[in-house]
């Protein structure tokens, strides 16, 4: 960042102690901890997180060997880790003991798995009656799913995602995909910190703790959003379309000379200076195409008249074209674009951080730039 931020963190004060790995706790841990949390992260002896090794690519530490994994740093800065074996008595006690002065526990173990080192919400509970117990699972703390394992992909499927993610069986590479990130995992590590930002907010109007139940699945049936709702209102199973909108026309890639755009008409102005802009004026007022209700009924039709012009045309004419028209629109760009990007550059969306050791890393920008910390080292 150009300029260190001095304002006063958000949550400053607050202790949480991390039990959770990989990635859907860790990400609601480090939302907190970007905001002036004090997170110390608890990982097991000597092999720490299991995203540690997950790579390459490996940071490079300041002596030239290798470091953990770059999957690692992506949600599990601004955190202190020490390690603890707490399958034995003495390290199930010491965790007890820090979660006495704990505000908030974040938890992500198969369920009930915790119980017999006493460390489940109810034996926690008994020594902090005011703590906020976050579980994340897969399935919930309860239900027939319950002792299941669940992993992002898993989830990504069983939530009807992937049903109404990629091309048709009709077309060629037909079949059901899944996001190129862990989306479920993100979904729920975002709604775990807002959860316990309401627990918080609760408990200090009535001093009252709670445990807070999590599911991965449950989270990513929540983001199904208008899908879900033409299912459940308007009895219409969504199917996959690849890059097609199922109620929006024209809201789709397209293919140029030297590659693709994204072109998203999200009413009957912009595709009416859409068809001004490349020349076709008359397909604006067309009875056919209208409105939206009548794009999607000739949705075939139109698209492929529009193909056939795009298709002749250089990507950065078309997207110079369609700004000056005010028409929503932009390219398709590698992660190499992403953060050479003027306006990514501008936003400091990239934050290169030092660690004690003098360790560089890199990491994204989160939560309108409210970091206060620098993540730390594993302590074995």
């Amino acid at each position: 960042m150009s300029e260190e931020n001095t304002s006063p963190a958000a949550l400053k004060g607050l202790k949480v102690l991390d039990l959770s790995r990989v990635l859907a706790g860790p990400w609601a841990t480090q939302m907190l901890a970007d905001l002036g949390a004090d997170v110390v992260k608890v990982e097991l002896p000597e092999r720490g997180d299991d995203t540690r090794s997950w790579g390459p690519p490996f940071i490079k530490k300041i002596d030239g060997e290798q470091g953990e994994a770059a999957y690692f740093t992506c949600c599990n800065r601004n955190k202190k880790s020490i390690t603890v074996d707490f399958s034995t008595p003495e390290g199930a006690e010491l965790v007890r003991k820090l979660s006495v002065e704990a505000d908030v526990l974040v938890e992500n173990f198969k369920v009930g798995s915790l119980k017999k080192y006493g460390l489940d919400y109810l034996s926690i509970k008994n020594i902090n009656p005011k703590i906020i117990y976050c579980s994340i699972s897969g399935f919930g703390q309860t239900g027939p799913y319950a002792h299941r394992l669940g992993y992002d992909f898993l989830i990504q499927g069983m939530g009807g995602l992937m049903s109404i993610t990629g091309k048709p069986d009709s077309v060629e590479g037909g079949e059901p995909m899944k996001v190129g990130v862990a989306i479920c995992d993100l979904f729920t590590g975002m709604n775990a910190g807002a959860s316990i930002l309401a627990a918080l907010h609760f408990r200090n109007q009535t001093g009252i703790g709670q445990q807070i139940d999590c599911s991965l699945l449950d989270n990513q049936i929540s983001m199904l959003a208008n899908q879900a709702s033409s299912w459940l209102n308007g009895n219409t199973l969504p199917n996959r379309m690849g890059n097609s909108h199922p109620t929006v026309v024209p809201y789709r890639v397209f293919a140029t000379l030297d590659g693709h755009v994204v072109i998203t008409c999200g009413n009957d102005g912009q595709f009416q200076r859409l068809c001004e802009a490349l020349g076709v004026a008359e397909l604006g007022v067309d009875p056919k195409y209208r409105t939206n209700d009548v794009r999607i009924l000739n949705r075939e039709k139109l698209e492929s008249h529009l193909q056939s012009i795009l298709g002749t045309m250089e990507r950065n004419q078309i997207l110079g074209d369609l700004e000056k028209m005010d028409v929503p629109c932009g390219p398709i760009n590698t992660l190499t674009d992403v953060f050479s990007d003027p306006h990514v550059v501008y936003r400091e969306m990239q934050v290169d951080m030092e660690r004690p050791d003098g360790t560089l890393s890199h990491s994204l920008q989160n939560l309108v730039n409210l970091l206060q910390h620098i993540e730390m080292p594993l302590r074995v």
